[in-house]
This record gives C-alpha cells, structure tokens and sequence, in this order.
C-alpha cells in the first residue's frame, strides 16, 4: 500500500518496521522509499535507527528482512570453511541450498580489516540465481577473491543432519577445507 503523503521520522520508521515484521521475503529501500515518498537514502538512515534500537533487520542482496525470532521451528546453525574460485560459488550456493540449507553470510580474514561479513540469506535455487545475478549486475568482487578463495559461511537448518549431508556435498565437490 502506497502512502498518500510523505511519511515523517518516527512514523516511518514504525510503518517500515511493521511492513518487516509482516513481510515473508525480503524488501527492497526503493520500495520502502516509493512507499514512503522519501528517498532510498532516507530509508537507509531510518534502517540504520532501527538496528541501533536492537532490531533484528539484516540487509541482503534481495533487501531488507527482519529476523523472527519466535520461529515455531528450531534451527541449528555452524561455520564451514570453504576454498574455491569465484566461479564455483554459484555451484557451493546451490549445494548448500539444495540439502535444505541457509547460507546466512561470507566471512573473509582480511590482513588489514580482520574480520569482514556480508550477509547473504539464501534458502533456495531462486534465491541463490537472484545473488548472483546482482553480482554480476554490480560487477562487484567476491569477498573470497581477497582471501583467493578461503572464506567461512554461517549456514542454517532444521537439523544437523541436513547440515551433515550439505557438507558432504561440498566435500565431495572439493569445495571444503577438510578438518585434518
């Protein structure tokens, strides 16, 4: 639904997060910002106030999306470390998905940063074709192409058997570093 008029501060913000709250896919600041009448950069401050005020909003390659946190299911969660070229990413992304598998973020050590994270909250092929092609869209790097290859993935699933046989699937594509 489009506002009429122009939303102000506290009302947006507590209008985005509504929409969040409700919305089961991501959404992006040019919807939000033609929804409010203000623009993507507005949005991006009001997003910037609302993690600062501890709310669980994460942006992704899709948009926006606020992390439930009362979910009926319970999830289980680890960190792999992988090692491949960046044109094998499309092939470890489908991988993972395809064993029931989120692959929440990339984590690179970068010798002068440290740590650097980006997130990435793909559950599914659709998703996985929509993140790559807003990298090639970009023409943005791999955060993996500064670290030639080596690079850890926070993946989630309903169990840890689903994360056992995802990665599996990585190992025998030669795509894990092995735990030796």
């Amino acid at each position: 639904m489009t506002t009429q008029k122009k939303l102000l501060g506290d009302d947006r913000r507590e209008w985005i997060l509504n929409v969040l709250k409700e919305s089961t896919t991501p959404i992006t600041g040019a919807d939000l910002a033609a929804k409010t009448n203000v623009s993507r950069q507005v949005i991006v401050g009001d997003i910037t106030l609302l993690k600062a005020k501890n709310e669980p909003i994460i942006a992704t390659s899709q948009g926006y999306i606020y992390l439930k946190t009362n979910s009926p299911t319970s999830v289980v969660e680890r960190s792999i470390a992988c090692y491949h070229p960046p044109e094998k990413t499309e092939e470890e992304l489908n991988l993972l998905v395809d064993h029931g598998v989120t692959v929440k973020d990339v984590t690179i050590e970068h010798p002068v940063y440290g740590d650097l994270t980006a997130s990435i909250m793909v559950s599914n092929r659709k998703e996985v074709k929509q993140f790559m092609k807003n990298v090639l869209a970009t023409k943005a790097a791999f955060l993996s192409e500064l670290t030639d290859g080596i690079h850890l993935h926070t993946i989630t699933a309903t169990s840890e058997k689903a994360l056992d046989e995802a990665e599996n699937a990585l190992l025998e594509a030669n795509l894990l570093i092995r735990n030796e």
